[in-house]
């Protein structure tokens, strides 16, 4: 018999998170979600998802002032808050009782971090400790959280397993999304709770994020305007469509594993690298475009190569990525033309 749960999400605002609510939504289950809407990238984007999930801008831009949805009513409920906020956290957390939480929000973005450190320490240090002491101090079973295939550095060995050493991060952003995981296992150890890291690699999709590089490529190549292209385009990422990854959240979330042990960390990825030309190529195909290309040196904090070993996952949770990446990039270019009216 299916069983409702009362689940937070935060960083509901935001790519990831947004397709996370609808996915749980569509499953019955009561969200709440929560973002502090901050101006890393444009917001008019991160309350247009918003709206979609049917809680207006006007309500939703009031702190730590709970507004329900015009679509799904009660099921769906937002509140902005910040993380790191040590008084209106607990007392969401006392209000609502949450089952499980998955925590999404974090300061994102690898060279972000280099003009802007103390961002990704209070949100993404500060704000999960927060967190791990409400799931604590509130009974929380069970708590999802992001991790990133970041933590995994320069290294050759490939494809990236969970259990190769991540003690050379490059980037704070990458050291950062490390000590969540040592803290998470802390946690689980010490106070009996389930955690869950999720090491994503190279999201994309239907409401991307404009800094990641399918928004910024295909927003170039449309306006005419020549595309950055890092280390001479000797990179490779493994991109990883969006409802793939909703669907990997969700089991995580919802299901029980195979794994019976109160810490996990799984790599939730596509298992297929592509090399950055090619990425190009295929997106300048869907576009019937050439894009003009700028070659650039290696950014900082950026890596070579990111390639996921998902076999973990998919033993304990049956994940099984499903999207080809033309298909992902029509899907994209579809939703983007639309959202821009190009």
């Amino acid at each position: 018999m299916f069983e409702s749960k009362q689940i937070l999400v935060t960083g509901a605002a935001g790519f990831i998170g947004y397709h996370l609510c609808k996915a749980l939504l569509k499953q019955g289950h009561k969200v709440i979600g929560l973002d502090n809407i901050n101006d890393y990238y444009d917001v008019n984007l991160k309350y247009a998802r918003l709206s979609e999930l049917g809680i207006q801008k006007e309500a939703a831009t009031v702190f730590a002032e709970i507004s329900q949805s015009k679509i799904h009513g009660p099921k769906m409920q937002f509140i902005r808050l910040n993380l790191e906020d040590r008084e209106a956290l607990p007392k969401l957390f006392k209000t609502f009782n949450f089952d499980m939480v998955c925590n999404l929000a974090a300061q994102g973005g690898v060279r972000y971090s280099i003009e802007n450190p103390e961002a990704y320490i209070d949100s993404n240090i500060n704000g999960f400790l927060n967190i791990l002491e409400c799931c604590r101090h509130h009974n929380v079973k069970r708590l999802v959280y992001a991790s990133s295939s970041s933590v995994y550095g320069n290294t050759d060995k490939t494809p990236f397993e969970e259990t190769a050493n991540v003690d050379t991060p490059i980037s704070l952003y990458a050291a950062t999304k490390k000590s969540n995981e040592l803290m998470a296992h802390t946690y689980s150890h010490l106070y009996n709770f389930e955690t869950i890291g999720l090491r994503f690699f190279t999201v994309y999709g239907p409401w991307g994020r404009p800094d990641m590089a399918m928004f910024l490529f295909t927003d170039a190549i449309i306006n005419n305007k020549p595309i950055k292209v890092f280390n001479n385009g000797n990179l490779s990422r493994d991109f990883t469509y969006i409802d793939d990854i909703t669907t990997g959240v969700v089991n995580t979330l919802i299901k029980d594993s195979k794994n019976s042990s109160l810490y996990k960390l799984y790599n939730i990825g596509n298992g297929k690298p592509v090399q950055l030309l090619d990425f190009i190529e295929s997106l300048e195909k869907v576009l019937d475009i050439s894009a003009i290309k700028k070659m650039l040196p290696m950014q900082a904090g950026d890596v070579h190569q990111t390639f996921a070993d998902t076999s973990r996952l998919e033993h304990d949770y049956n994940y099984k990525p499903q999207i080809a990446l033309d298909k992902g990039i029509k899907a994209f270019v579809l939703w983007y033309k639309g959202f821009y009216n190009k």
